[in-house]
């Protein structure tokens, strides 16, 4: 039975406005929460990170009674200001706020706002039909049923009088007015009547580019593309009865890549999953191989291509290794001095993350520490690659504002730690989709982007030209 994902879709504007707007910085008082780092309370502070997607988010506020009960949320902004407008972003169900109160810093509220008889929350009526939430952990790698999503909407709700030196705002839901499941993404306000709306964070260069041009594999559904370093080969691993398998397609003096052939036996080995994480002339980084829990082994091993056949380097070997899933993704330096990796594990901020871990002198890897906030959402973060500068990082997410389901996003390191990041760039929509968009590999000669998503049922292979400078953040 197919379900369906109903999204909407907003202009993306390159101008700033003239307003003061600011979003909750901290939580007073509320009526309850499911607990946790995902859909906590918290999870409503700061910008919308669930729009302009909506739908179903772990970085959204579900109170416990958000099937029928009554709510009320009071929280704060970090300056004073004039307000004439609240807006309440609502991703699931919107049309449930009741009421609205403002503080200007006595600690008592003024009511501004009541929902007025038949007054309905404008909603966002574009819909995608879908079967799947295609997710990059490799357990899940299959078709789902997408969970059903109606009507996110932003509660634009317009003062009759601007108030001055406001500090806080209280939020009355009743959420028996609509069926289904609600969360609240965040509150802003503003102090014009201009509507806030949610706002991907791109940039026009990465809007201007060319589309993107498919790579024919037939009928195998692709993921995890890779070039060896001399560039003659085109890698990725697909599903083979059942097993993910490494098929290549080499470089023809036409430009054009030959049909897909199965690789090497020595690379597809092993019984369920099969996948290259780098290339290079000194190394190959191959996943998916067995190993043994509580021994440090990752499921990582190093080759290396000698003489037309593929020799063992050893295993990775991770000080106390822990992840909650079969599998991982990683990308690596070229120094083999640092490793990125998407797994997850206690010290997560929410769903999958990504970890950083560096060599020791015995050849074997750190404890893996998380990379931090920044990046590392309530949502899921995987699918790392890093360019040899090894400060410019692609990575895969659903939990930032989006094009729809996961989006590739790019971010640069700012100091040593490898702790600190800037904030996550979406490279656009000419790259990402309101389908699956993930498994980025970067040539830095041909400056092209290799990656994968959906069109319709099937999983496809895509390039497209990006100059190395786009990836570049301002700070």
């Amino acid at each position: 039975m197919k379900k369906s994902i109903v999204l909407f879709s907003l202009t993306i504007s390159f101008f700033c406005f003239s307003q003061q707007v600011q979003y909750a910085s901290k939580v007073i008082k509320f009526s309850s929460d499911l607990g946790g780092k995902q859909n906590g309370i918290k999870r409503i502070l700061g910008k919308p990170d669930a729009f302009p997607q909506g739908g179903a988010s772990a970085n959204a506020w579900t109170p416990k009674k958000a099937l029928d009960g009554r709510q009320l949320v009071e929280v704060g902004f970090e300056k004073p200001q004039t307000v004439k407008q609240v807006a309440i972003f609502e991703n699931l169900n919107a049309g449930c706020v009741t009421r609205i109160w403002i503080d200007t810093g006595s600690g008592k509220y003024e009511l501004v706002w009541s929902r007025k008889i038949n007054y309905k929350t404008p909603y966002y009526k574009t819909t995608l039909s879908t079967d799947r939430s295609y997710y990059f952990k490799r357990k899940r790698r299959k078709v789902q049923d997408a969970p059903d999503v109606y009507n996110p909407g932003i509660e634009n709700a317009i003062l009759e009088n601007a108030v001055s030196s406001v500090v806080a705002v209280k939020v009355e839901f009743s959420f028996a007015l609509l069926p289904g499941e609600k969360q609240i993404d965040a509150i802003g306000i503003s102090d014009s009547e201009t509507p806030l709306i949610a706002i991907i964070n791109t940039t026009p260069k990465l809007e201007n580019l060319p589309n993107s041009q498919e790579i024919e594999t037939g009928n195998l559904q692709p993921q995890n593309p890779v070039l060896t370093q001399d560039k003659s080969k085109l890698l990725f691993t697909t599903k083979v009865n059942e097993v993910e398998k490494i098929y290549s397609m080499t470089k023809k003096a036409s430009g054009y890549w030959s049909n897909p052939q199965e690789e090497d036996a020595a690379l597809n080995a092993n019984a369920n999953y099969n996948y290259i994480e780098a290339f290079t002339n000194n190394f190959i980084l191959k996943g998916g191989v067995e190993h043994a829990i509580g021994t440090g082994e990752s499921g990582y091993e190093f080759l290396k291509y000698n003489n037309g056949k593929y020799e063992s380097l050893g295993k990775l070997i991770i000080t106390a290794y822990s992840n909650y899933d079969d599998t991982s993704d990683a990308t690596i330096t070229s120094d083999r001095k640092t490793i990125l990796m998407g797994i997850e594990s206690d010290m997560t901020q929410g769903g999958t993350d990504i970890y950083f871990t560096n060599k020791k002198e015995d050849g074997s890897y750190s404890f893996l520490t998380n990379a931090g906030k920044t990046i590392n959402s309530a949502a899921d973060e995987g699918m790392p690659f890093l360019l040899s500068d090894t400060k410019t990082l692609l990575f895969c997410s659903n939990g930032f504002s989006s094009f729809g389901n996961y989006d590739i996003y790019c971010t640069q390191r700012l100091d040593d730690t490898w702790k600190k990041w800037s904030e996550p760039l979406n490279l656009g929509s000419k790259i990402n989709s309101a389908e699956f968009d993930g498994a980025p590999f970067y040539d830095e000669t041909s400056e092209m982007l290799y990656y994968t998503t959906f069109i319709g049922e099937k999983s496809v292979l895509k390039y497209i030209k990006i100059p190395k400078n786009y990836f570049e953040i301002k700070q």
